[in-house]
C-alpha cells in the first residue's frame, strides 16, 4: 500500500517549472569537491597542532566541524556530533571520483573515531559511526568495518527506555529537561537497522521501531512539521514539554528539524516497507515544499518562521539533506517525479552560488549554513555536514539519472 499526496496547484507549478541554471555539470561540481577537499587536509595538520598548543589536555581534535567568525578552522575531538562528517565525505568522494587517494584518506580520519564505538554518553553513534565506518562498510566490505558498526549499536542501545520507547537523546542541560528526545536522532536509527542486518539480531530493528513510532506521535505538529525537542517523565513516558533549542521558537519549525523528519521517516520506510513511515515522510515533504516562507531557490531559511525573513541566514546544511532525502522518498513514492524536481532545484542552488570559490573557506564546499542561531553560533559559514549531505545528495542524483538504485548503505 502506498499513499499519494496531493500538492496544491501552485506548488506543483513552482516544482514542474524548470528553474533557471537547474542543470549543472556534476563533474565540475566534483572537481571543486577534489580541490577542497585537498586543501582542507592541508590545512588539518597546522590547525590541530594550534588548538591542541592553546589547549593541552584536552581531547585531540581529530575531524574539521566549521570556521571560526574570523575564518580560522574548527577541528572538533572524536566525541563531538560531527566528527564522522568528515571521514564520510571523504568516502563518498571516493565513490564519486573511483579514485584510491580519497579512501585511503578517508580510512585514515575514519580510524580515528574507533574509540567511540563504546561511548555510551552520546546518541549521536549515527553521525558518528555509521557516516563513517558504515559508509565506509558498503564501500569496502572491511569485516573490522563490521564490528565496529555492531560495537557501536550495542552502545546505542543501553540509551533506550521502554517506558518511554525512546531513545534518550541529552545527557547535558538535564536541569532543562528531564528526558529529551529530539528530532535529529531519527538519524541514528539508521545504524540500528544495519546492525540487524549485519547480524541478525532483531533487538535493534525493535528498539529503532518504537523510538520511529514515539516519535511519530508526539513530535509533529497538524501540519506535519517538527518540534525540536520533546521532554518526557521517564517514570510513566508522558510528554511533559514540546520546545526548541536551535529554532526560533517553540512553535515554530527549525528548517534543519524538518530535514530530520523527512530523511529519517524516508530511511524508515526503506527499511520496514511500513506505510505509515512513508505517508509520514510524504507529509513532511509536502510540509516544507509548500511552505511559503521557502524561497524561490529552495534553500530555506534557517527556521521557516523566522521574524526577520527574507533578512534572515539561510541553512544550505537543510537544504542538502532534504535534497537527499527527497531523492530516495523519489523513488518510492507516486510523486517521485515531483520529489526528484525539486531536489534538483535544490541542488542546483546548492552547486552555484552556495559552492565555496576554489581555494576559498578553507577547503569547506558548501556556504551559507547555519549552525545554532540561538545560540550565536556558525551563522552563515561552512559546515561539515552540509558538505556530507550534498555529497550524498550528488551520488543519488548521479544514479538517479542513470536509472540505478541508489547508493543508500
Amino acid at each position: 500500500m502506498s499513499y499519494r499526496i496531493l500538492l496544491p496547484a501552485a506548488a506543483l507549478a513552482l516544482v514542474a517549472a524548470p528553474a533557471a541554471g537547474q542543470s549543472f555539470s556534476q563533474r565540475k561540481v566534483l572537481k571543486r569537491a577534489e580541490t577542497q577537499a585537498a586543501i582542507l587536509q592541508r590545512q588539518l595538520p597546522p590547525a590541530i597542532q594550534q588548538q591542541v598548543a592553546a589547549a593541552p589536555g584536552k581531547p585531540v581534535p581529530v575531524s574539521p566541524r566549521s570556521l571560526t567568525p574570523t575564518g580560522e578552522l574548527i577541528v572538533v575531538p572524536a566525541r563531538d556530533w560531527t566528527s564522522g562528517f568528515f571521514p564520510g565525505y571523504l568516502w563518498l568522494l571516493s565513490e564519486a571520483t573511483g579514485k584510491a587517494q580519497w579512501q585511503a584518506a578517508a580510512r585514515e580520519y575514519t580510524a580515528r573515531l574507533e574509540g567511540e564505538k563504546t561511548n555510551a554518553t552520546t546518541h549521536d553513534m549515527g553521525f558518528k559511526v555509521y557516516c563513517s565506518f558504515g559508509t565506509g562498510y558498503r564501500l569496502s566490505n572491511d569485516p573490522a568495518y563490521r564490528a565496529v558498526i555492531l560495537q557501536a549499536a550495542r552502545t546505542l542501545s543501553t540509551r533506550f527506555y521502554p517506558k518511554v520507547g525512546s531513545l534518550l537523546s541529552w545527557d547535558h542541560s538535564r536541569d532543562k529537561w528531564a528526558f529529551p528526545v529530539i528530532i535529529d536522532n531519527m538519524m541514528n536509527l539508521e545504524l540500528l537497522f544495519a546492525a540487524t542486518r549485519l547480524s541478525g539480531d532483531s533487538t535493534y530493528y525493535k528498539i529503532a521501531v518504537a523510538h520511529a513510532n514515539t516519535t511519530l506521535k508526539n513530535h509533529f505538529r497538524p501540519d506535519y512539521s517538527s518540534y525540536h525537542v520533546v521532554d518526557y517523565d521517564s517514570a510513566s513516558g508522558r510528554v511533559t514539554k514540546r520546545q526548541t533549542h536551535q529554532g526560533y521558537a517553540h512553535e515554530s519549525a527549525w528548517a534543519r528539524g524538518q530535514g530530520w523528519a523527512l530523511y529519517g521517516y524516508t530511511l524508515c520506510y526503506r527499511e520496514t516497507k511500513n506505510p505509515v513511515y512513508l505517508r509520514q515522510a510524504e507529509n513532511v515533504a509536502r510540509f516544507i515544499l509548500t511552505h511559503p516562507n521557502l524561497p524561490a531557490d529552495g534553500v530555506p531559511y534557517w527556521d521557516f518562521n523566522a521574524p526577520g525573513i527574507p533578512n534572515e541566514p539561510r541553512d544550505a546544511s537543510a537544504a542538502a539533506v532534504i535534497a537527499s532525502g527527497l531523492y530516495e522518498l523519489s523513488t518510492y513514492s507516486p510523486n517521485g517525479a515531483e520529489y526528484r524536481r525539486q531536489a534538483d532545484r535544490m541542488m542546483s542552488s546548492l552547486a552555484g552560488k552556495y559552492l565555496a570559490k576554489p581555494g576559498g573557506s578553507r577547503g569547506f564546499l558548501l556556504l551559507h549554513s547555519t549552525g545554532s542561531k540561538p545560540g550565536g553560533t556558525e551563522i552563515d559559514v561552512p559546515l561539515s555536514y552540509a558538505d556530507y549531505y550534498f555529497m550524498e545528495a550528488l551520488l543519488r542524483r548521479k544514479s538517479l539519472a542513470a536509472g540505478a538504485a541508489l547508493p543508500v548503505q
